[in-house]
């Protein structure tokens, strides 16, 4: 599509392009950027993720400015954060973190929280927080372990995969199914729709 608006994701998450992908949405660009994303003092994990998804999407912004090819698109950016009460659980990278976070939502409900942010062509800031609640079932002493086991909580924020085999442990999901693996589509296609993108372009190319 000649002249169409060009995309731009702060993201090198393969769970983030794959949802993109499933609504036939190909990011132009991926520009992943690294921040610090330890909590502030009694910061709330709603807070938490809207934050960081601003700085993510402002630290895209000074990248973009250096590379010609990047002007005028649109950046998208999103972080997520799970929360158990006012407690902000880790993107777990240990073991330790991981049966922790496991042990806290075991047969209770989370709050999981993704801020999404879209800089538009020109320069302006859209942004959006999604909250979605899920329970897990009581969890036994073999399913963290055999679920720890798996590997798959690695780099998960509150320790584990909802697309994966974690998927199992849900009784209730109350909200957005996407927004637990890491995009609320609903909202980001909203966000993109409204500033011209064409999110349904590919769709009539297909079949």
């Amino acid at each position: 599509m000649a002249g169409r608006l060009k995309l731009v994701l702060a993201s090198g998450s393969p769970r983030r392009i794959d949802l993109l992908n499933q609504v036939g949405i190909e990011p132009d660009h991926l520009l992943p950027v690294s921040i610090d994303e330890s909590p502030k003092k009694n910061e709330l994990p709603r807070n938490l993720a809207k934050r960081l998804a601003r700085e993510k999407a402002e630290a895209a912004i000074t990248l973009a400015k250096s590379d010609l090819d990047l002007a005028g698109t649109l950046i998208l950016a999103a972080d997520t954060v799970v929360g158990v009460g006012r407690r902000i659980l880790p993107k777990a990278e240990r073991i330790e973190e991981a049966a922790g976070c496991l042990r806290l939502v075991s047969g209770r409900t989370h709050r999981v929280y993704t801020g999404v942010v879209l800089v538009t062509a020109k320069g302006q800031i859209r942004q959006r927080v999604v909250e979605t609640r899920v329970r897990f079932k009581r969890l036994t002493h073999d399913d963290i372990d055999s679920y720890l086991a798996s590997g798959e909580w690695q780099g998960k924020a509150g320790g584990y995969a909802i697309q994966g085999l974690a998927g199992g442990f849900v009784i209730r999901l109350v909200g957005s199914y996407t927004n637990v693996v890491g995009l609320p589509l609903y909202e980001t296609m909203g966000l993109l729709q409204a500033e011209g993108f064409p999110v349904h372009f590919s769709w009539l190319t297909r079949g």
